[in-house]
């Protein structure tokens, strides 16, 4: 039996604990940090391989080579846990612990990692609790059982307050010589040239610049030499009093991580946090009291030779506490990772070394649910929508839990590291600036005990007279449907650009439903002709729900409110005088009363946000309001459109 009342407690930060369950990957990874207390659960992704005989035990080679790219260093494997099992707790524990020790063992082979205990859990079929198990260093003859999970309120600030990211961009030109009549003989050569390059990172010589990464400030620290010379391989980072003593001894808060975090106000997201660049040298110069002269040694090949050139681009990102020392992110977060991502890229080019060279790219990512980023490495060559990418992003998917039909992780959703100015709430369209998500903090609807249903992810603000072009008395519906497309861009549905009136037009009439005397002309379209351009330049089907009368509209506030809930578009409200775009619901089943959130394309203003929420041109709509006056006629039909979300990664 395992003890219990040990005084130890888990402390979950991840939104998510158990990843929305499939039938046949009931292993999921626990993910933790070094600078977190050893029980403390920042993330969770799926075990995807598994052997053929066992569906409780991974394959680990595959799982390795996945998991060493993914998950970003100052994060690393702290349990396992097994869901949709029933049976005996103790036993399903032991073997979860058991393959996570495995798989830490082989992902972090050789490495100084302390003397963690791994977390073992079990969640049954039922799937509403989770039972917390923890062996010493994995040993299964002392098993504990933890009572006490505590869930963390604000997981992101926990997080963020608390570190920065460090970020290395390495691009690598290896030259690879093999003989030209001895094909069988290039991949030792290729992978003879990756083992020297490999040494070369813990080579004394090296020099390692920090700087702080950040474009706000003008006023930033001075950057920071570290040597190859100075570096530690062999310190536990986990050990915070150890680095502690080592930071106090080394001029303290100078050689620490916080030297570059700016004092302003606390980051809460990985957009947010401080950002350190290291940038690596190598420094083969020597001191010389001599004037000498470069040398060049040529080296005649013994018979005709092949070059190659593999063209590695690394771009590496890391978590680590503001406490800790310079040299010691440098040689135990930076240094690991870029032989991390370095053997990564080299896996993949050797499959096809004589044949062809991908053009291979890291990107990193923060998915939904995830606190930290996450890094995939994707191969060029191939198209987004060609099979093969579109497979591996459907696995990334699958493993971190993310929803099958919208696209998250696809190179236009790339972090940008990087720091830049820009002004919150707008985008730039052709040098004119628009404004986006102007619902965000408008005043309440007024429903109550309503529940609110709103537009999913961020959209354009289209208007009357915007980019120079006067469209007032006819345009509204063009308007909406450039919102609403914006929607799909800024979504990474598609990369088009947003369409001129002129452009929807020639769409209308390339399908035949307009004359070629249409283009140019000024006039008006409705909800069934927007469902022409999106099916023909997004690929996009919508619904079209037909109402009769303006007084029906509050009848289809729970369908409105479905839409909203499962495809998250915006809506073009069509029919009757006016269009409009509708971003949300309020609904209250019980009484009825509701009210629709209006995006009103009418507006002739600049972008002004103050101006565009005080004049109502985005705001609740009642469908009858205080005076007794109707924003919706009753005499007159509406046709609405709703777009549906791709079903796509």
């Amino acid at each position: 039996m395992p003890s219990m009342n040990n005084g130890k407690s888990i402390r979950v930060l991840c939104p998510k604990l158990i990843l929305p369950r499939t039938n046949d990957e009931p292993l999921q990874w626990l993910i933790g940090s070094p600078f977190f207390p050893q029980f403390t659960i920042v993330s969770t992704v799926r075990c995807l391989h598994y052997s053929p005989s066992d569906s409780l035990s991974p394959d680990f080679s595959k799982e390795v080579d996945d998991l060493r790219s993914l998950i970003i260093r100052g994060f690393h494997v702290i349990g396992a846990l097994i869901t949709g099992k029933n049976g005996d707790l103790v036993q399903l524990a032991k073997q979860a612990i058991t393959a996570a020790s495995k798989l830490k063992e082989v992902l972090y082979d050789g490495e100084n990692l302390g003397n963690f205990d791994v977390i073992g859990g079990v969640s049954g079929l039922s799937g509403d609790e989770v039972k917390f198990f923890v062996a010493n260093s994995g040993n299964l003859m002392n098993v504990e059982v933890v009572e006490c999970v505590l869930y963390e309120e604000k997981p992101e600030n926990y997080v963020w307050e608390r570190g920065c990211l460090l970020k290395c961009e390495l691009p690598i030109k290896l030259p690879v010589y093999f003989p030209a009549n001895n094909d069988s003989d290039a991949m030792g050569r290729f992978l003879h040239a990756n083992e020297a390059l490999a040494t070369m990172f813990r080579d004394p010589q090296l020099t390692f610049i920090l700087e702080a990464l950040d474009k706000f400030s003008d006023a930033l620290p001075r950057p920071v030499v570290v040597r190859g010379s100075e570096l530690d391989f062999q310190t536990d980072i986990s050990d915070i009093k150890l680095l502690d003593d080592i930071a106090k001894k080394s001029d303290g808060k100078s050689l620490c991580c916080s030297y570059f975090c700016l004092e302003r106000k606390p980051a809460v997201d990985v957009e947010s946090a401080d950002t350190i660049q290291v940038t690596v040298l190598l420094n083969k110069s020597i001191i010389s009291p001599q004037s000498v002269a470069p040398v060049a040694e040529y080296c005649p090949a013994p018979e005709e030779a092949i070059l190659r050139v593999v063209d590695y681009k690394l771009e590496v990102i890391c978590y680590a506490v503001k406490d800790l020392p310079l040299s010691h992110a440098v040689s135990k977060l930076m240094i690991p990772a870029l032989l991390d991502q370095l053997t990564t890229m080299k896996n993949i080019i050797a499959r096809s070394f004589l044949a062809q060279h991908p053009q291979i790219r890291p990107y990193h990512f923060r998915p939904p649910g995830i606190l930290h980023p996450i890094t995939a490495i994707y191969e060029l060559s191939y198209g987004e929508t060609e099979l093969k990418q579109v497979e591996a992003r459907r696995s990334l998917h699958l493993r971190l839990g993310l929803p099958s039909d919208r696209p998250l992780l696809r190179v236009a959703n790339a972090l940008k590291v990087a720091k830049s100015i820009s002004n919150e709430g707008v985008s730039s369209k052709k040098g004119y600036s628009l404004l986006k998500d102007v619902h965000a903090g408008i005043p309440s609807s007024g429903v109550s005990g309503g529940l609110m249903s709103l537009v999913q992810g961020s959209y354009e603000y289209h208007h009357y007279l915007q980019n120079g072009f006067d469209d007032s008395g006819w345009g509204c519906a063009y308007r909406s449907l450039q919102t609403i497309i914006s929607w799909f861009r800024l979504q990474h549905y598609t990369s088009i650009d947003v369409p001129t009136h002129r452009e929807i037009q020639e769409a209308l009439v390339e399908i035949g439903d307009k004359d070629p005397s249409f283009i140019g002309s000024r006039e008006w379209i409705g909800a069934i002709e927007l469902s022409y351009v999106l099916d023909k330049l997004l690929g996009v089907t919508c619904k079209v729900m037909n109402v009769r009368s303006g007084a029906e509209l509050p009848e289809k506030c729970r369908e409105l409110a479905l839409h909203f809930e499962n495809q998250g578009t915006p809506i073009m409200i069509g029919g009757g005088v006016l269009a409009y775009t509708l971003l949300g619901v309020d609904y209250n089943d019980a009484s009825g009363d509701c009210a629709f959130l209006i995006l009103d394309p009418h507006y002739t203003g600049g972008e002004d946000l103050k101006k565009i929420v005080n004049g109502g041109w985005c705001g609740w709509k009642k469908a009858i309001d205080s005076k007794g006056k109707s924003f919706f006629l009753a005499d007159k039909f509406y046709n609405l459109l709703l777009p549906q979300r791709p079903n796509m990664v």
